[in-house]
């Protein structure tokens, strides 16, 4: 019997169905590829919810954009990859059994990832924002948000030499951060009593770099208003249901650094996660606590849910084809 495409799509509001369709057949240029499993992302969550902008049914597939798997098909004039390497992509179809991409979208995983969960696209975007943060040594970091994002951004940052403190809503984050390097955990209730606690950690100073890393507009304004005068705030949430009010004049006085550090250069994301591959090679990201309720596919509902009410201890979700 013809293998074929498992997939899902959502519906419409909510709702989540799986269909099987032909095994497509990769292109000139192209590779196929069978997939262990793709991360959920939080920005699946607007399209979930049914907005007037949304269309339904999505494509079989789509809205999943963190796979990995195994090459199981070259397309013509494709050189550097072989039938059985493991690989990360930058698909956009990945709640599915297959996803086609070109083959410079995707970076071969070394042995230190053999059958462990690894959403590529979303530690490239680790990476990527590690760099336009430019944190360096003795600095004082805070990290607003302790999610993926968040936990994984305070690993580094720690490694690199720097003292985090980190600012999470739940006692299970502020414990992931302190085992990810955090010299101080803070819980983020109320806005007020967390600038007075940074105060008093950094004598005044403030910090030279704030992460935001939820996504929202509270967030953003107490990132404003801990960094240090002439420090960086870098926008790693992600923004997309509605305008914010901001105090920009504050942050106009005192001379920061506004970095939005989302990258849209496919080749800027392909760096990213080739750095981010790296980086778990070499012991400086483990993806094990960060990775941390799976679900098959044909519970995709259940995984975005979850990645919307976030229960104890649930960092980010994935969703497995077989």
């Amino acid at each position: 019997m013809t293998e074929a495409l498992r997939a899902a799509r959502v519906t419409g509001p909510g709702q989540v169905e799986v269909v099987s369709l032909p095994l497509p057949e990769p292109g000139p240029g192209q590779i196929r590829v069978r997939l262990d499993g793709c991360g959920v992302c939080a920005s699946n969550l607007g399209p979930w919810a049914g907005p007037d902008w949304m269309t339904f049914p999505t494509e079989p597939g789509g809205l999943g954009h963190e796979a990995w798997g195994v090459v199981d098909a070259l397309g013509e004039g494709v050189e550097g990859f072989r039938v059985g390497e493991p690989v990360a992509i930058l698909g956009q179809h990945g709640y599915a059994s297959h996803d086609l991409v070109e083959a410079g979208q995707a970076v071969p995983l070394p042995p230190e990832l053999e059958g462990v969960p690894f959403p590529g696209e979303a530690f490239g975007c680790v990476m990527n924002i590690f760099r336009r943060s430019r944190i360096e040594a003795r600095q004082v970091v805070a990290v607003i948000g302790v999610g993926f994002l968040g936990a994984a951004l305070t690993r580094l940052a720690a490694a690199a030499g720097a003292t985090v403190v980190a600012i999470s809503r739940r006692d299970s984050s502020l414990s992931l951060a302190r085992a990810m390097g955090a010299a101080h955990a803070i819980p983020m209730h109320d806005h007020w009593t967390i600038v007075e606690e940074v105060r008093r950690l950094t004598d005044g100073r403030m910090c030279d770099v704030v992460i935001e890393a939820v996504g929202k507009e509270w967030p953003l304004n107490l990132a404003g208003d801990i960094v240090a005068e002439g420090g960086r705030l870098v926008i790693a949430g992600y923004h997309q249901d509605g305008p914010r009010t901001l105090n920009i004049g504050g942050w106009n006085w005192r001379g920061l650094d506004i970095v939005n550090a989302h990258e849209r250069d496919p080749q800027v994301n392909l760096r990213g996660l080739r750095e981010a591959v790296a980086a778990v090679a070499e012991g400086r990201l483990d993806p094990a606590p960060l990775v941390t309720h799976r679900y098959p596919l044909e519970r995709l509902d259940e995984a975005l849910d979850a990645t919307r009410d976030k229960p104890e201890g649930f960092v980010k979700a994935w969703v497995a084809p077989g």
